[in-house]
């Protein structure tokens, strides 16, 4: 309460404004966590009906009462759950991607993109290599889970980082499939 007072007062009234400085704090406060090690969190794991899929995933935060905290599970499960949902999915976010993988992928669009206009090209292979990134990459990825619709894993960790006010990290995954 008293971060919207202090913002509506730098802002001399200004509801807009303060509603972009109060943005601008929460960012740098997200960037803040981000630079503490988590060190705490949750294991789960999802079966899906049939027990043709399953899924391990290890999101990590600071403390083990965010650990515990239920929406702080909730979360490490509906992310296991997209993650049974999504066969494509390798790579927790876009650093860990193999540069040789992503040249190989950029290649094959180049070629794709060969016939078209030079001042284009570069953005249709960018774009190319979003919608691919958007496939592979979780935090990339849009939720299967019509709770929350029309926001990406990142989106999520985002909002859960700023209510918790803990870093956190979808440190890895494994996904099994039978005859895969």
């Amino acid at each position: 309460m008293m971060d919207c007072k202090r913002a509506l007062t730098e802002a001399r009234g200004d509801m807009e404004k303060a509603i972009e400085i109060l943005r601008v704090q929460q960012g740098k406060k997200i960037q803040d966590l981000g630079e503490r090690t988590a060190t705490e969190g949750t294991v789960q794991a999802y079966i899906h009906p049939g027990a043709k899929v399953g899924v391990l995933v290890e999101v990590d935060c600071n403390t083990d009462f965010v650990a515990n905290n239920d929406e702080f599970v909730g979360f490490a499960r509906a992310v296991a759950m997209q993650i049974a949902a999504t066969p494509s999915v390798r790579y927790v976010s876009r650093d860990d991607v193999p540069a040789d993988a992503r040249d190989a992928e950029a290649r094959i669009h180049e070629q794709d993109a060969e016939t078209k206009p030079e001042n284009v090209r570069e953005r249709i292979v960018a774009g190319k290599l979003d919608a691919w990134y958007q496939m592979v990459v979780l935090l990339e990825q849009e939720m299967h889970n019509p709770k929350f619709e029309g926001k990406t894993v990142q989106q999520l960790r985002d909002q859960l980082t700023a209510t918790t006010g803990e870093n956190v990290v979808i440190r890895r995954f494994a996904r099994f499939a039978v005859g895969h």
